[in-house]
């Protein structure tokens, strides 16, 4: 008799995007003349730069003649690409050999598939607030209890928080934990670690034995030269930490699907040998994926390329002119702003304390637009919500005058 995986019933109501996205569907149901502004999930606006199209184009076009066809290829990614990391990894002043990255189809899958390396008994701690998957998959893997209102959280998973008065960037854990995730730039808080937070965490983890799971999918979003961009930068990290990323923000490969892992031969568990997680992921790559897409990994090494970083980069400043804008608009009406500098996410506290689902509410139904309730993200997301810079600058701006212009007339009213 088939038997289903009983922790899915764990998992709290309904995930995060899918209920924003139902209760605007009914809202515009209510008032179909009505215009939406979208400043809610992060999802790339940007047609892709010209380089990177035509690297796409040729790959397909080779895909078409006998001579240039190609079909499997490495588990772990083309060499050029790999190779084209760790000359990116270079220019950063980290040395990463190019046989310790992994390429994927993106960095959430990995973000879960990392937990087959460590048992289900493992202690996990994660940043609070926090991207939805790395709760919801260590649920779904039976690493916690069952959900608790009182704590907003799961039982045996330990909340790492990150509070205002702490820059949103949490301190390590007092007690003992094997698995930690951190994602810096963090989203949905827009902070971004700093060298001495990211030491912090990395001495701890070393003197553990814990491990780190280092999402930096929005590295590239960083412009102050003084904030690390990847934890190995950090000495030391190469023995505790995972690092995930992605193409996905970096270069609007959202719909592409192209990211990388990085497993260093020097990682170490508590009950592991030098290089033996680095072989597992190795052996589970190569039994359970057979590796990204041919055409998204031409398009990758594009990417990487000194034009594509241009173009890149181009586009990642036209998102952050974006984030400007909203960050100035929003001030202009009075709310408290964070974030939105060295990320694409600007943390927008709630006024008058409201709740994060009814400032969500109030937003969408008087102001027209749609965000995202920051309690999606974990206990310490309620009373903000995130919202996101990506989109058409026309459309950005529509949004925050829509939102200057009535804000403060609809918290009026809803306080009479």
């Amino acid at each position: 008799m088939a038997r289903i995986n009983g922790n899915f019933r764990k998992l709290a109501a309904g995930y995060l995007f899918p209920e924003v996205a139902r209760r605007a569907a009914s809202f515009q149901k209510e008032q179909p003349n009505v215009k939406l502004h979208k400043l809610g999930i992060g999802n790339t606006t940007e047609p892709l730069p010209p380089s990177i199209i035509e690297a796409l184009h040729a790959k397909v076009d080779a895909l078409s003649h006998a001579a240039t066809y190609s079909g499997y290829g490495d588990e772990q990614g083309s060499t050029a690409l790999r190779e084209a990391l760790s000359g990116y990894y270079r220019s950063i002043n980290v040395q990463i050999q190019s046989d310790e990255f992994f390429i994927s189809d993106g960095a959430k899958a990995d973000a879960a598939n990392l937990q087959q390396l460590f048992t289900e008994d493992c202690t996990v701690a994660i940043q609070n607030p926090a991207y939805p998957v790395y709760v919801d998959s260590n649920v779904v893997a039976g690493r916690t209890g069952s959900y608790n209102d009182l704590i907003g959280g799961y039982r045996n998973l330990v909340y790492l928080d990150g509070r205002e008065e702490d820059g949103f960037f949490p301190k390590p854990p007092k007690e003992k934990v094997d698995l930690i995730y951190l994602c810096s730039p963090n989203n949905p808080t827009g902070a971004v670690a700093t060298f001495d937070q990211l030491r912090s965490f990395v001495d701890y983890a070393r003197a553990h034995k814990a491990v780190i799971i280092y999402d930096a999918a929005y590295a590239e979003y960083i412009s102050d030269p003084n904030l690390p961009k990847t934890i190995y930068q950090i000495p030391g990290a190469d023995e505790c930490a995972i690092e995930i990323n992605s193409f996905s923000k970096f270069a609007g490969f959202t719909g592409v699907r192209l990211g990388w892992t990085i497993v260093p031969h020097r990682l170490l568990a508590e009950d592991s040998q030098p290089d033996e997680l680095h072989k597992f992921w190795f052996r589970r790559q190569c039994t359970f994926f057979n590796g990204a897409s041919n055409i998204a990994q031409a398009g990758g090494l594009a990417v990487l390329s000194e034009g594509g970083l241009a173009e890149c980069r181009a586009v990642i400043a036209y998102y952050m002119e974006n984030a400007r804008i909203i960050r100035e608009g929003l001030k202009r009406s009075g709310l408290t702003v964070f974030g939105g500098d060295n990320a694409p996410y600007l943390w927008v506290k709630t006024p008058k304390r409201m709740r994060s689902w009814d400032f969500f509410d109030l937003l969408l139904r008087q102001c027209h637009v749609i965000t995202t309730p920051g309690s999606g993200f974990g206990s310490c997301g309620e009373g903000y919500i995130r919202i996101s810079a990506f989109g058409h600058r026309e459309a950005i701006a529509e949004a925050v005058a829509s939102i200057e212009h009535t804000l403060a007339k609809a918290l009026e009213v809803l306080h009479e």
